[in-house]
């Protein structure tokens, strides 16, 4: 029996489907969680700010009881419309809350069975709109979810107006506007806030990258509303078919993106990269530039791999070839201190102009221009956070731990599972990760071998405790190439700039920035989470059409519940619940990388022949079943 205290402690709650809950405690890490039951989480909603008072159980497991609501930063509720004793109430999203809320409505109330997006309002959801059609209704799911937030409010776009007012100018500023300089991204993108430059060689051989940013602080002023709504949702997020930017639209893909043949003030990382690949002076600056050309990835690389040039690409053509050369040597210099390459294969969901539902599913792998790209703004961040770190100037960093003991031995069996002998040893080095990588490098089971290799990296966080940055073998790492999209980056613009313009009294452990760093950990989870919830909930509906038929797979996760096959054309993922496994009941082993029955097991990495049973869009669930044989 435990003699533990019961203690009070401030954390945020979570909702299970299921209808008990978590509270996890704040600035615990590794984070700590402790059980909620049910009538404890009636009256409130996931991700609210509470107080609970924690108990140690007779099996050791912490409970939280008692909760007291400090702050409710979800402000509005998706759910589906009941009635009860004639009164209509709205059933909330079971991630989100395990009750019915009151639905305020003027006039008719909704019919039953009718999806709803409504405003919270105390203790009472506010009808906002009724939604008709299945793609409105998963976009609105997703984001009220994850309390994305998609209006600005009208003081940040009166400050966004004025913003577009404030001419780019060359004073004070580096002028690159006769530097061949040309962005890269997909054809879609509009927010673009990179562009690169290569030098020619010198006389030593060195090369000059320049990587050019865009000054967002120079027309979002610190603590001005329109800098608070960006702090606030700390990242854009990326919903397949919709995209909620960080900045309002007339800003961040407009005014300050970097459109070709305008002036644009930025930021910019002047590498002198030697040929062996070593950066050996790095100079940052503001500067001025003028995009000679807006490319696309298939066009670049068309040419770095079969020498085509496009219309776009005709005048930079005299620079192209170096981009070849600064994209080798910084790879070069990267194979020697070991990680993996950021870039990898996604799936993609190609999408119906009209109705915004799936058509289709895509496995896409990197082109040679994306890798270039990735070499680039890696080399750059790495530089900044060099530079500050140099100077003295504290930083937002991003940190990656090295995995401990567990997860490498559980790597090593992974890797065996697939086919792969690694032979980390005891630990893991950048290099000996990077020698695996080299193995795995186009083989049939890469996406799936590097999704659950990612998985037992685990995330990367921001702090403002200078580390290392494990995956990519970095000893200093930090975001420095999108401000528009996140404000890791802005926050480390200001820095920059503050040196820049003379400031040298600094607190290198200042808690407001480590404060900020926490802040944009959650926002980030929760971004990714909801592109991770839309791709889902697309996928499911998508493979309803497929109902029947069979895939060859791969397992790559275990969970309580059954174990998770990757189909392997096109990486979509379905469940194999252990109740319609044969020869069960099945048990997770300790190391959660297997399950087993008394006469069968299912390992990470196994290859499994699949049947797709059912689906659900709306939960973005795809159930599975063992093919039959023959």
């Amino acid at each position: 029996m435990s003699d533990s205290a019961p203690r009070a402690a401030r954390g945020f709650v979570s909702v299970h489907p299921r209808g008990f809950g978590f509270f996890t405690e704040e600035n615990t890490d590794p984070p700590q969680s402790s059980f909620v039951i049910p009538p404890e989480l009636n009256a409130f909603l996931a991700d609210d700010v509470v107080e609970a008072v924690i108990t140690v159980g007779e099996d050791g497991r912490t409970n939280a009881s008692n909760l007291r609501l400090l702050e409710r930063p979800r402000s509005e509720l998706f759910g589906t419309v009941i009635i009860h004793r004639g009164v209509a109430h709205l059933k909330v999203d079971r991630e989100v809350a395990n009750t019915d809320w009151l639905l305020v409505h003027t006039g008719t109330a909704p019919a039953a069975g009718a999806h709803a997006l409504a405003r919270v309002e105390g203790t009472r959801a506010v009808l906002m709109e009724v939604l008709d059609t299945p793609d409105a209704q998963t976009l609105a799911q997703v984001i009220a979810r994850h309390g994305i937030a998609t209006v600005v409010p009208p003081a940040a776009l009166a400050e966004a107006e004025r913003a577009r007012k404030i001419a780019h100018t060359a004073d004070g500023r580096r002028d690159l506007r006769e530097v061949p300089t040309v962005t890269i991204d997909a054809a879609s993108t509009r927010d673009i806030d990179d562009a690169i430059s290569v030098l020619p060689a010198d006389e030593d051989g060195a090369v000059r990258l320049l990587v050019s940013i865009a000054d967002v602080s120079a027309f979002v002023p610190d603590g001005s509303a329109l800098d608070q709504d960006a702090r606030g949702r700390a990242t854009s997020v990326y919903l397949a078919g919709r995209v909620i930017p960080m900045l309002p639209d007339g800003l961040s893909s407009e005014w300050i993106s970097l459109l070709p043949n305008v002036d644009r003030m930025c930021l910019t990382a002047e590498l002198r990269i030697d040929p062996e690949g070593t950066v050996v002076a790095v100079d940052v600056y503001e500067s001025v530039i003028r995009s000679w050309a807006r490319l696309t990835y298939d066009e670049v690389a068309a040419f770095l791999d079969h020498g085509d040039v496009s219309p776009d690409l005709e005048p930079v053509y005299e620079a192209a070839p170096w981009w070849r050369t600064v994209s080798a040597r910084l790879h070069m210099a990267r194979t020697r201190r070991g990680g993996v390459e950021v870039a990898r294969d996604e799936t993609f969901v190609v999408l119906d102009a009209v109705t915004g539902l799936a058509t289709g599913i895509e496995a896409h792998q990197p082109t040679s221009a994306h890798v270039l790209i990735e070499r680039c703004m890696v080399a750059a961040n790495e530089a900044v956070a060099r530079w500050l770190a140099e100077r003295g100037v504290p930083g937002v960093y991003r940190v990656h731990d090295v995995p401990g003991p567990d997860a490498v031995r559980e790597l090593s069996a992974v890797a065996e599972r697939f086919g792969y002998a690694s032979g980390f040893g005891p630990t893991l080095s950048p290099l000996a990760l990077a020698a695996f990588d080299h193995q795995i490098a186009l083989s049939p089971s890469e996406p799936a071998i590097r999704g659950v290799l990612l998985r037992s990296l685990g995330p990367a966080r921001y702090t403002v405790f200078p580390s290392t940055h494990f995956g990519l073998g970095a000893a200093l790492y930090l975001h420095f190439t999108s401000p528009i999209r996140r404000y890791a980056d802005l926050a480390v613009h200001r820095l920059v700039k503050s040196y820049l313009h003379g400031t040298r009294t600094w607190s290198l452990r200042d808690p407001g920035l480590e404060t900020l760093a926490r802040h944009i950990n959650l926002r980030a989870r929760l971004a990714a989470r909801a592109e991770t919830d839309r791709h889902r909930m697309l996928v499911a509906g998508y493979m309803t059409k497929h109902i029947g038929e069979h895939f060859s797979a791969r397992v790559v996760k275990v969970r309580p519940f059954g174990v998770v096959a990757q189909i392997d054309t096109t990486l979509v993922e379905g469940t194999l619940a252990f109740e319609a496994l044969p020869e069960g009941p099945y048990a997770v082993e300790p190391s959660g990388g297997a399950a087993r029955s008394p006469t069968r097991r299912y390992a990470v990495g196994d290859a499994v022949r699949v049947t797709v049973m059912r689906t659900d869009a709306s939960l973005g669930r795809i159930e599975l079943a063992l093919a039959p044989k023959g």
